[in-house]
């Protein structure tokens, strides 16, 4: 049995695994679908769709700030990496519909934990903010 192969089987936790240095490296795929997830649009997409299917429209007014063209590129995003399913209907106008899949619910989980930390946790990192950096 090679060493990465017995190290895959006795690592148990993700920061053990990234200690191959897969998503440390350079060229890893696996940064995209980092970035796509990840990014400030892609988390708050993956949120709102944690409650249900939602139009494109409904998306845009619950993401407060999210621009059309932002917007349609996260879903593009997302739905390439396999996170959103996009029904179209054959209706003018067009009526298009996003949901996740159980993989984009699964990551819609993961990411929700990291908004509430943040949530729970912005008193204090408002605190540890240094004067120069905290929010207008």
């Amino acid at each position: 049995m090679s060493a990465v192969m017995q190290a895959d089987e006795t690592a148990t936790t993700l920061s053990e695994q990234l200690g191959r240095g897969d998503l440390l490296a350079a060229n890893c795929p696996s940064r995209d679908v980092l970035k796509h997830l990840t990014n400030r649009w892609g988390v708050l997409v993956l949120i709102a769709l944690l409650s249900g299917t939602h139009r494109f429209s409904d998306l845009r007014r619950k993401i407060g700030g999210v621009s059309e063209r932002m917007l349609s590129q996260t879903l593009q995003w997302l739905e390439s990496d396999g996170m959103l399913d996009r029904k179209s209907y054959p209706v003018v106008p067009p009526h298009v519909e996003y949901s996740l899949t159980p993989l984009g619910r699964e990551a819609a989980e993961k990411v929700r934990s990291l908004a509430d930390w943040i949530e729970i946790s912005m008193p204090r990192i408002a605190r540890a903010q240094r004067p120069e950096r905290a929010p207008a």
